[in-house]
Parts: structure tokens; C-alpha cells; sequence
């Protein structure tokens, strides 16, 4: 009797260890198969560069930013330069020049000569269409004249940025060529002066009186 007790106590043993044998390996099956579905699904999904069960979303597009500091308009900056010269008068300095309100995409050079200082150069302010006589050194709202050479002008600009950088660059004005109106306006100027020089003279030549 004691025997059979002992067989049946091991033989439950055994099926009980078989039992939990069997349930960890079950569970570990079931566990291994969704953890490859997840992978699968993720896969799928990384795939494609979006979830496939969600609603697409088109990527938002960051404006780029240059950093560049852009100058007032041309108002703004006669503006200043008038409250300048006031502030300059008062303070008995001398005062800026006209060209310290203009930038340098807005001058035309318009000749170039020789004078007792040395090299001037006249340019154009297009915006208010007045011309001015510089020489190297002078400055403008966004740069200085460096040289002036035979048939351009040499100038250093400088570009401001927002987080206080300068950047400074070499810029070249050429001499500006003159256009078919200005041309045509001094050939017509030609003949008319020609024309004017008999009529003076025959006004001069006065015919003398009759004797009595």
C-alpha cells in the first residue's frame, strides 16, 4: 500500500512538472508570436514613413530665417539724417553728409574727374534724382567709398545681421554709360547752337545811316 501511495505521489510530480512545462512553453510561444506582430506591424509602419492606420498629416515647412537686418525705407533714413544734423548744429560739430541716408544699390555714378583734392567722383542718388560730389572716405547708410579709379568707384559694404554680426564686402560701381536719350538730347543741342551763332551775328552787323 505504502508503495502505491509513493507511485502515485511521483507520478503526480511528474505530470505536474510536465503541466508547467508545457504552460511556459505555450506562454513563451504565445509572447514570441505577439512580439513578432508588433515587429511586423512597426515595420510596416516604418516602411511607409507614417502609421497606415492613421490619417496623413502633410510635414509643416519652417521658413527660413536669413538674419538679415533690411534698412528703412528711404524716408526713414532722411528722417534720421535730418535729426542728425540738428543734434550735430547743436552740439557745434560738424554736421553728417546728405549721403550717410543713402545705400549703395541707390547711387549712380555719373563722372569722374580730377580736382585739386585729388579724384572726385559724381554720383546720383536715384531716389530723389540729386547728385552730389564725393571722395574716398565718404561714408553712405550701408558702406564707405574706398578708391575712385579711372572708370568705376570702389566701396566697402557692410551687411548687418539680427544677432549683431557685420559682414563687410567689396563692391564696384562702374561709371554709368550714357543712354540714347541723352544722346539724342546732345546732338539736337548741337545744330541749334550752330544756328544761333549767324543770327547773333548778323544782329551785331547794323547797316549805317544815310548821309543827308
Amino acid at each position: 500500500m505504502k508503495h502505491l501511495t509513493k507511485t502515485l505521489r511521483y507520478g503526480l510530480a511528474i505530470l505536474l512538472t510536465a503541466a508547467g512545462f508545457g504552460f511556459g512553453s505555450s506562454s513563451a510561444t504565445a509572447f514570441g508570436q505577439e512580439k513578432t506582430e508588433t515587429q511586423a506591424v512597426k515595420s510596416r509602419s516604418n516602411r511607409g514613413g507614417r502609421d497606415p492606420f492613421s490619417k496623413y498629416v502633410p510635414p509643416r515647412v519652417a521658413p527660413k530665417k536669413s538674419g538679415l537686418v533690411g534698412p528703412p525705407s528711404i524716408q526713414e533714413r532722411i528722417e534720421q539724417y535730418k535729426a542728425q544734423k540738428v543734434s550735430a548744429m547743436t552740439a557745434h560739430v560738424t554736421p553728417p553728409k546728405p549721403t550717410t541716408a543713402f545705400l549703395l544699390s541707390e547711387l549712380q555714378v555719373v563722372g569722374i574727374s580730377r580736382s585739386p583734392r585729388g579724384y572726385a567722383a559724381i554720383v546720383e542718388a536715384s531716389p530723389i534724382k540729386l547728385a552730389y560730389v564725393i571722395y574716398p572716405g565718404e561714408r553712405f547708410y550701408d558702406g564707405q567709398l574706398v578708391a575712385i579709379e579711372d572708370n568705376r568707384l570702389v566701396f566697402r559694404r557692410e551687411t548687418v545681421f539680427a544677432d549683431g554680426r557685420r559682414e563687410r564686402s567689396v563692391e564696384m560701381k562702374p561709371l554709368r554709360q550714357p543712354n540714347t536719350v541723352d544722346i539724342l538730347a546732345a546732338v539736337k543741342q548741337a545744330p541749334s547752337n550752330s544756328a544761333a551763332a549767324p543770327s547773333e551775328k548778323t544782329s551785331e552787323q547794323k547797316p549805317a545811316p544815310d548821309k543827308p
